[in-house]
């Protein structure tokens, strides 16, 4: 079989086009709520446990007694593992309702923890210039002005604060324009990428095959529009990480051997590490 494709709806709630329509607040992956909290859960999913998080913490570096905010936090997967490295203050914004009740109810009782439900692209009182550095996991793709995102982010964030964004790779994983190929004469797995440099909105079906109707929007954009908005946000890039798959093909015999291979040399996603500029 082929490397599994990871979901194009991972760590929803962004303040986001959706179907069906919403009422005029926007209240991000509301409508979707219990699916994707089923499909995360507490510690996260499979690609998460494996690769997301272990990525993620290693590379924002959080330090004892440290505030970080995780933008776009649905129902709070970040903040269990952030807490053990005996950070100060862990504070998760997300659009949704109902995923902020869920985190909630797992972290609501520490001391150290506040949720707050708010549109990450709009200001707020959470975007306070108080925190040593901020997180946004796998939700770059679901806002539609990240821009406004980034600015916001920075705001929260004191001079000299770290940020990272860990987001499906906009150069391999774009829903319906990337696809897994076999090329029999040279028996290897490749990735067709059939459109790359427009920016895109995809609406994605979140229960493929069960006509429930409920889509999300993922917004793709080309990786030098990405930094480019970053910069303009007030951040400077100091670590970049492709992140692959940890999943490997029990069988064996060409297929399985080409698609060891392509899971090896294909990332699923992208990590950037950034620095909000003094003058921003």
């Amino acid at each position: 079989m082929k490397p599994s494709k990871p979901s194009h709806q991972a760590r929803g709630s962004r303040s986001h086009g959706s179907a069906p329509r919403r009422a005029p607040q926007d209240q991000g992956w509301d409508p979707v709520a219990a699916w994707y909290d089923k499909l995360v859960g507490e510690a996260g999913s499979d690609y998460h446990r494996h690769v997301i998080l272990p990525a993620a913490l290693r590379m924002l570096a959080a330090r004892e007694g440290e505030s970080v905010i995780d933008i776009c936090c649905g129902q709070g997967v970040l903040a269990g593992p952030l807490l053990e490295t005996g950070i100060a203050r862990f504070t998760g914004v997300d659009a949704s309702p109902r995923l902020i009740a869920a985190a909630k109810s797992r972290h609501g009782k520490n001391p150290r923890v506040s949720f707050v439900t708010a549109d990450v692209c709009q200001p707020g009182q959470w975007a306070d210039g108080s925190h040593d550095a901020a997180a946004c996991l796998m939700a770059v793709h679901d806002v539609p002005d990240v821009a406004a995102m980034f600015a916001q982010m920075a705001a929260a964030l004191k001079p000299g604060g770290r940020a990272l964004m860990v987001m499906m790779h906009p150069c391999f994983r774009i829903p319906r324009q990337t696809h897994w190929g076999w090329d029999a004469d040279q028996k290897i797995q490749y990735r067709r990428i059939d459109r790359y440099g427009t920016p895109l909105e995809i609406s994605v079906t979140t229960h493929p095959g069960k006509g429930s109707g409920e889509q999300t929007l993922f917004h793709h954009r080309p990786l030098s529009a990405l930094l480019n908005t970053m910069g303009s946000a007030g951040f400077a890039v100091t670590a970049c990480e492709e992140l692959y798959s940890h999943r490997r093909s029990q069988g064996s015999g060409p297929f399985s051997k080409a698609e060891h291979r392509a899971a090896e040399e294909i990332p699923l996603f992208i990590a950037l590490k950034a620095v909000k500029l003094p003058q921003a």
